[in-house]
């Protein structure tokens, strides 16, 4: 009681006067606030995947816009609108003209190398390399692998919807890039806005070049094994170079599958078909390894084949197709994150 006889308040168990209990508990709330953004993310990673998505497609979109500012001396939006046109204009022609002639071809595609697989089986078998136990699980999961990897096409159909959702990301972000590089650079420390600035440009910089080694890569291995194998008379060789060219978009783990698509048609027709497409494959994939990604390499971000991979077999454990086609991107965007992280740290040490 105090001299006026009124009581005098002590602290309770809200107030922490304690330093020591104040500073864990500033330390639980910073683990409890780390787990709870892991848990949203966790629960956010689809949408958090169109977003990069959308990113990747404005990134192309851009690329594409500036590559024509070379030629066409035209206000950016009016080349942006080009290039737009130019995509839907294809995009038309895959699905409607294109998917009209070899849409039917997908289930034969589908029987040819499921019959392909189940001699391999029976050889193996005969050979006493498996047990029939052993044969008939190998062969009732590899089937479903790949019917799920010939139904590609039929999934991708099915989730249109996430795909106009990137599309239109995509769009909106090329219409004015630096619109949205400001909205971010705003939530930012003012002294963390020049080194944004500067991560952001070189990101962009990096997937640009990416994307254009990613796309020529498509372009060269579709058509051209479009072309090798019509000359070589293997069955479905448009089918077969245009899910060559879209499996170009995954590295490393789409040329593994299209080589074993290729390698299974051909054999189907025959022994020299077959040793034609096994070729094909290889001339292909030459051509791709040691010129293309090397050009792209040098002029883009220098990613590991095997960090690549890993990082393909992660994200796509994790978060399905999407992770699987953007894994490349992302790992390279974090490297160029981490090299100017080292950058600036290794400066400020030599200012210091």
């Amino acid at each position: 009681m105090s001299e006026d006889g009124r009581h005098v308040e002590e602290p309770g168990p809200a107030d922490f006067q304690d330093p020591i209990v104040a500073r864990e508990l500033k330390r639980a709330m910073v683990w409890i606030g780390l787990a709870l953004a892991i848990a949203l993310l966790w629960l956010l990673a689809q949408p958090i995947l169109l977003i990069l998505g959308g990113l990747v497609v404005a990134t192309m979109l851009d690329g594409g816009t500036r590559l024509l500012g070379r030629v066409l001396p035209i206000g950016r939006s009016l080349r942006l609108l080009i290039v737009c046109l130019a995509v839907t204009a294809f995009l038309i022609w895959t699905f409607y003209f294109a998917g009209s002639s070899i849409g039917a071809q997908f289930d034969t595609l589908r029987t040819v190398v499921q019959t392909q697989v189940a001699r391999i089986f029976a050889w193996a078998q005969a050979m006493k390399l498996l047990g029939p136990g052993a044969a008939s699980d190998i062969g009732h999961q590899l089937m479903g692998s790949i019917g799920q990897v010939t139904s590609a096409v039929g999934t991708a159909l099915g989730a249109i919807s996430s795909l106009a959702m990137i599309l239109v990301i995509g769009v909106f972000i090329a219409i004015e890039p630096r619109l949205y590089e400001r909205g971010i650079a705003w939530m930012l420390p003012m002294k963390s806005r020049a080194n944004f600035y500067d991560v952001s440009e070189k990101m962009g910089y990096t997937l640009r070049r990416l994307m254009a080694g990613r796309l020529t890569g498509m372009a060269v291995e579709g058509v051209g094994t479009w072309i090798l194998l019509s000359i070589g008379g293997v069955p479905m060789a448009a089918l077969l170079g245009i899910l060559t060219g879209l499996l170009a978009f995954l590295p490393n783990i789409g040329a593994i599958i299209s080589g074993v698509l290729l390698v299974l048609v051909g054999f189907s027709a025959g022994t020299e078909t077959g040793l034609w497409a096994v070729g094909v494959y290889f001339v292909v994939q030459t051509v791709d390894g040691y010129l293309i990604v090397p050009m792209v390499n040098r002029r883009s971000v220098d990613l590991a084949p095997a960090l690549v991979l890993g990082a393909q077999l992660l994200m796509g454990a994790l978060f399905g197709i999407m992770g699987l086609a953007l894994a490349d991107s992302i790992v390279a965007m974090i490297k160029v994150a981490l090299e100017e992280s080292s950058e600036n740290a290794a400066e400020a040490a030599a200012r210091a």
